[in-house]
């Protein structure tokens, strides 16, 4: 007789362990398979996010931003005098892996404090509800539910003219374990993964080049974003270069020669690593036995309808395997959905508020639509800016660079859009998101109270400056 759960969960990412912890917390009996392996070797929580994607690199991002604020007078323009400054990169890198470790161990014991039974090992779909699950020692049994949740998570994609090559050609994992700073080095990819780890290794002393296949910078960002935010990222060092479609990679004396084609001709570039950072594909390999009854769309993730249900009778898929960003907030707010509908209730996600957030110097974030998304639809609309140069706070801070854009409807004055490029533009975006869930107007905004001295007061800076009223700034005049 097979082992009987009320829900199993597939993956341990940031979208599975949500779905897991919620189930048990409504008591119902709770499995979570997952076949990570940390760098021990041995079984570990957290999937992509807690172990090689989000927090590793965010201690990175951190790391190096603050050895570059050191090194390059960032200290001396607010009257810090330091002497010789060195960086330490295994001592960096195993900070990281304490922060993972940290975490990760975290997960086991939030499963441990709510009662889900971690199973170590692969899990796959069968009929009806069935779930064949193989231990990392090879032994198999099937295992029974009332509900499945698939949440396997993604992987790197992979690019036949640049193959991974141990040491020289690494994926997004390789490049957070880099054990000194490469002279020169390669990126693949101008989107969110390349730009952030092109940014870690340019501020540790590489010179970088980061060859984009498309002729557009950050087409998903706002177009004023993403132009400002170019300039300001070319002027740190990053050799973004456009329109550039990667033909081969290889590597030749201890270097990698990479060649790549744009409107003029073939080039050749010689770096001493090369990250192919091209994005994330879904991880569906031996995730489904063929009479599983969940069907995958035209692009290969699993399909879904809005409550992330599957075709198939109480199997439900989440995060990165389904349909929409590949962002782990994403995952965990579905996960919890999820758990929620299996318990009874109806929340649901509301997929036009989900904020997305490159970790760059300065941060750029959004939520909701872009200017040029708006144009298009051929909606009347009013826009908002407030640059943090006028920010008193942002001044104290010496960071000024960037701006905060607000977009509203030209009828009922509701929130549309709200763009952030600049200093902790990751948590200004939070307030977006509320604003925005709660259908706010930009006058909601700007009637809204801020502390002073906040970066924040941009947000309500701008808010205000879509009805030409911001106080701090000149208003332009209205056509």
């Amino acid at each position: 007789m097979s082992e009987q759960y009320d829900v199993i969960v597939i993956g341990a990412g940031p979208a599975g362990y949500a779905a897991a912890i919620r189930s048990a917390q409504q008591g119902l009996s709770t499995a979570c398979i997952d076949k990570s392996l940390g760098k021990d070797g041995k079984p570990v929580l957290g999937g992509t996010c807690l172990n090689w994607g989000c927090i590793p690199s965010k201690a990175l991002l951190d790391a190096s931003h603050k050895y570059y604020d050191a090194k390059h007078g960032g200290f001396a323009a607010v009257g810090i005098k330091v002497g010789a400054v060195e960086i330490d990169v295994p001592a960096m890198i195993s900070r990281k892996d304490q922060v993972v470790s940290g975490l990760t161990s975290g997960i086991s014991g939030l499963f441990k404090g709510n009662g889900v039974t971690p199973l170590p090992g692969r899990g796959k779909l069968l009929k009806d509800r069935k779930v064949e699950y193989t231990a990392h020692d090879g032994s198999v049994k099937i295992l029974a539910a009332e509900h499945v949740i698939l949440a396997p998570g993604s992987v790197p994609v992979q690019i036949p003219p640049a193959p991974l090559t141990e040491g020289y050609i690494v994926d997004s994992t390789g490049a957070l374990e880099f054990q000194s700073v490469p002279p020169r080095l390669g990126v693949i990819g101008a989107g969110v993964i390349g730009l952030e780890l092109g940014s870690v290794w340019s501020r540790l002393g590489s010179q970088v080049i980061v060859l984009e296949a498309l002729a557009e910078f950050l087409p998903m960002a706002d177009e004023r974003v993403s132009r400002d935010a170019e300039k300001i990222l070319k002027k740190q060092g990053l050799d973004i270069r456009l329109g550039c479609l990667v033909t081969g990679a290889k590597v030749v004396n201890g270097a990698v020669e990479v060649t790549f084609k744009n409107a003029e001709s073939e080039q050749t570039v010689t770096v001493d690593k090369l990250i192919v950072a091209v994005g994330r594909r879904p991880l569906t390999q031996n995730l489904l036995s063929a009479d599983s009854g969940v069907n995958l769309d035209e692009r290969g993730f699993l399909f879904v309808n809005d409550v992330c249900e599957t075709d198939a009778p109480h199997v439900y898929a989440i995060g990165d395997v389904v349909r929409g960003p590949m962002l782990a907030h994403k995952g965990t707010e579905e996960g919890v959905m999820v758990a929620e509908r299996i318990g009874g209730h109806k929340p649901m996600v509301n997929y036009n508020c989900i904020p997305s957030v490159i970790y760059t110097h300065p941060e750029i974030a959004w939520v909701g639509k872009t200017e040029q998304d708006v144009k298009a639809g051929g909606d009347a609309y009013n826009v908002g800016q407030f640059p943090f140069a006028a920010s008193g706070r942002a001044l104290a801070a010496n960071d000024t660079e960037g701006f905060v854009k607000v977009i509203a409807d030209a009828a009922t004055d509701r929130i549309l859009g709200i763009h952030v490029l600049g200093p902790q533009a990751s948590e200004i975006v939070a307030q977006a998101v509320i604003a925005m869930e709660f259908d706010a107007s930009a006058e909601d905004l700007g009637l809204t109270m801020f502390a002073h001295p906040t970066l924040s007061e941009s947000l309500h800076e701008a808010a205000l400056s879509v009805a030409g009223h911001a106080i701090h700034m000149v208003n332009r005049k209205k056509q």
